[in-house]
């Protein structure tokens, strides 16, 4: 009998470690995440942002978001805003007239803000590589630039017909080919998205305290109109990309209950916000 209580004894404990593995093994890491502001964009001709002129002679105001991702591993910048050469009083118009643009401060003193400087960021990943994304760039330069193989060697390539110099400066390249699992934990894992730019990305983020995960799109839409209707802007890259890219992206938000961020939408960064705020 005492043999028998013995064994009970034993496989209870066991079973009992092995269940406290299992829940570390799922417990998910404390992420963190801030927006900040990388400028404000004023759209003067609105119907560049479709194929026809679903648009024309309107106008809209665009904010132009970046963001700070903390992880126990490590910290992850994702977008850098508009160029620091625009922190300025009056909007600049730029040369087509298509832009007002302006940068509200500097990377350092927004990062300092948060808490937060330069040198802490491991990581550094933009959704692509135009100009109201590639802003402060140069400066991550001791972060590990994460991009997609195909994006990198458009813009920085040795194939590339222009090196974009805004990222010049980026020398610590980690290349990759569709989705990745930033920190291997399924806490962060760039989405690949391509369609705007030949290898953009969206965001996918589990944030410590929120309801539901943060989808963060890049520009695979740029406004609220853009996603109910799959509005396709004239200068993307490949439109049948982009709408195939929406409809994965709106499968997989569908899938995580994530909630949409569009980057540039004023709306949406009141509703992270409020979110963010309310934790």
């Amino acid at each position: 009998m005492k043999n028998i209580l013995f064994l009970f004894l034993a496989i209870s404990i066991v079973s009992c470690k092995k269940s406290e593995k299992k829940v570390e093994e799922i417990a998910k890491p404390e992420v963190k995440l801030y927006q900040l502001v990388g400028g404000s964009i004023l759209v003067k001709k609105l119907e560049v942002f479709s194929q026809d002129t679903t648009y024309t002679g309107q106008t809209k105001q665009f904010t132009d978001t970046y963001y700070v991702i903390s992880h126990p591993k490590g910290n992850l910048m994702w977008d850098a805003g508009l160029p620091e050469q625009l922190v300025m009083t009056d909007a600049y118009n730029e040369p087509s007239g298509v832009y007002a643009i302006k940068r509200p401060d500097s990377l350092a003193n927004q990062l300092k803000s948060i808490g937060f400087k330069i040198e802490d960021f491991k990581y550094f990943a933009m959704s692509h590589s135009h100009f109201d994304h590639t802003g402060h760039a140069n400066l991550m330069k001791d972060a590990t630039w994460i991009v997609q193989e195909n994006e990198y060697n458009s813009v920085a390539g040795d194939s590339a017909k222009v090196k974009n110099p805004a990222i010049a400066a980026l020398k610590n390249i980690q290349k990759i080919k569709g989705d990745f699992d930033v920190f291997g934990d399924g806490s962060v894992v760039i989405k690949y998205t391509p369609g705007h730019t030949i290898g953009h990305q969206a965001l996918y983020v589990e944030v410590a305290g929120l309801e539901k995960p943060v989808l963060l799109t890049g520009d695979l839409y740029h406004f609220e109109e853009n996603r109910v209707h799959k509005g396709v802007p004239s200068f993307n890259y490949d439109v049948k990309q982009t709408l195939e890219s929406m409809d994965l992206f709106e499968a997989f938000a569908k899938e995580k209950n994530a909630e949409v961020i569009i980057q540039h939408s004023p709306i949406a960064f009141e509703k992270l916000e409020k979110l963010l705020n309310k934790k």
